[in-house]
């Protein structure tokens, strides 16, 4: 098969997140059996800035078997990038198109080639129908975002089928579209994370003690005001010698009030912050992590514990939205109820305290991911929905009388 896929960001913006690893694992796992994939893209470089947009990127670069094929950025509004030039370069005949993520420039085009030239459109959305947080704190963004209701409804009219994680999400979208165009698909990550080179991250960032791991963008939203809080709770219930705290990501607007947050409470000897870290060290925190903490206020299909499952490294994080449709209290995680300090700081003892517990989580989670969240499993019914499509638009039609 001939296959397009579009996504706002790739490579070598892997701090744009989960859609971004997502479309790298679909074009990874479908060229590696003989399919023709090519990524049409932007040339972010790094998502944390929108001013980031990097001429001097490669337009067209080979990465294993696929191609990823980027255009430049004219103007962003808010994650809304903009990128005229991908229309030219995607106007071309495909078997399939496959857009990531639902709110972007990006999918707008592809519906309008998919329409176009009468081929097949599927749409995977991560949560981009319903309106992040972070974008509607404000009346200016509220505005930006109502305008592109119209080109989200052209986008949801034009696709043949709706590709979504969970029925958390499918829910959503019933709200939009028939039932019969939506198709639950688990996400699944790469499991190539664990032959990844095995460098050590504790000598690399000083640190000489067991460590408890966040990972993810500095912001109110992913709950890290919340993480330290409960650490401030803890502090003087364990020995910071023996256990640290890090948080890894990149800022998303939060940083200072992080920072401040750490002074007030003197944390210091106990919370390390590690900003943009590369991906190697990001498998490397996971590898050598007691366990993680995402105790984030909005998610709907959250990848970061699918990844710590594969170190078998458990995970403290919310009962918020998607989450509990991800992973399961008490069969590979601990959920507690989001925006409850008091509840983290004892959750987090209970793993530090038990570690035949910690280790079961953890051992549990890693067999899900070995069986049905993996991507070689979450591709492969990809492409069988894939062929089913094409078949279908191949089948010549009845006159109708």
């Amino acid at each position: 098969m001939k296959i397009a896929l579009t996504c706002p960001a790739s490579l070598p913006a892997t701090q744009f997140g989960g859609i971004m690893f997502l479309c790298l694992d679909i074009a990874k796992e479908s060229s590696k059996i003989g399919h023709d994939v090519t990524i049409f893209t932007t040339d972010l470089d790094f998502a944390n800035n929108p001013k980031t947009f990097n001429k001097k990127l490669p337009r067209i670069v080979k990465m294993q078997n696929f191609l990823i094929n980027r255009s430049h950025v004219w103007f962003s509004i808010q994650l809304f990038f903009v990128n005229p030039g991908m229309y030219f370069q995607m106007n071309k005949n495909f078997d399939i198109i496959h857009t990531i993520g639902i709110r972007s420039f990006q999918s707008l085009v592809a519906a309008f080639i998919a329409k176009k030239k009468k081929i097949p459109l599927v749409i995977s959305d991560q949560g981009g129908l319903t309106t992040h947080p972070d974008l509607t704190s404000s009346l200016t963004k509220k505005f930006l975002i109502a305008l592109q209701k119209p080109f989200i409804k052209y986008i949801i009219n034009s696709a043949t089928k709706i590709i979504v994680p969970n029925d958390y999400e499918k829910k959503i979208f019933l709200e939009f579209c028939d039932e019969s165009k939506i198709k639950v698909v688990q996400n699944g990550i790469n499991l190539d994370i664990l032959t990844s080179k095995n460098l050590s991250f504790k000598k690399k960032y000083d640190i000489n003690s067991d460590f408890i791991l966040f990972l993810g963008r500095f912001s109110k939203i992913k709950g890290v005001d919340t993480l330290l809080e409960s650490i401030n709770i803890l502090k003087d219930k364990i020995d910071s010698s023996k256990i640290k705290f890090i948080i890894m990501g990149v800022d998303f607007g939060f940083e200072s009030k992080m920072l401040n947050m750490i002074t007030r409470y003197k944390l210091h000897n106990i919370v390390k912050v590690i900003k943009n870290p590369p991906r190697e060290d990001v498998i490397q925190a996971y590898r050598e992590s007691r366990f993680l903490v995402y105790p984030s206020r909005w998610e709907l299909s959250p990848l970061t514990p699918l990844e710590a499952f594969a170190f078998k490294k458990t995970i403290i994080s919310t009962t918020a939205h998607g989450i509990p449709h991800t992973i399961h209290h008490n069969q590979n995680c601990i959920l507690v109820d989001p925006d409850n300090p008091n509840l983290l700081s004892e959750s987090i003892l209970e793993l530090i305290n038990d570690e035949k517990k910690c280790e079961k989580l953890g051992t549990s989670g890693h067999q899900m991911v070995l069986e049905t969240c993996n991507s070689e499993k979450m591709v492969k019914n990809m492409l069988t929905m894939y062929e089913q499509l094409i078949k279908e638009k191949s089948k010549p039609r009845k006159n109708v009388k």
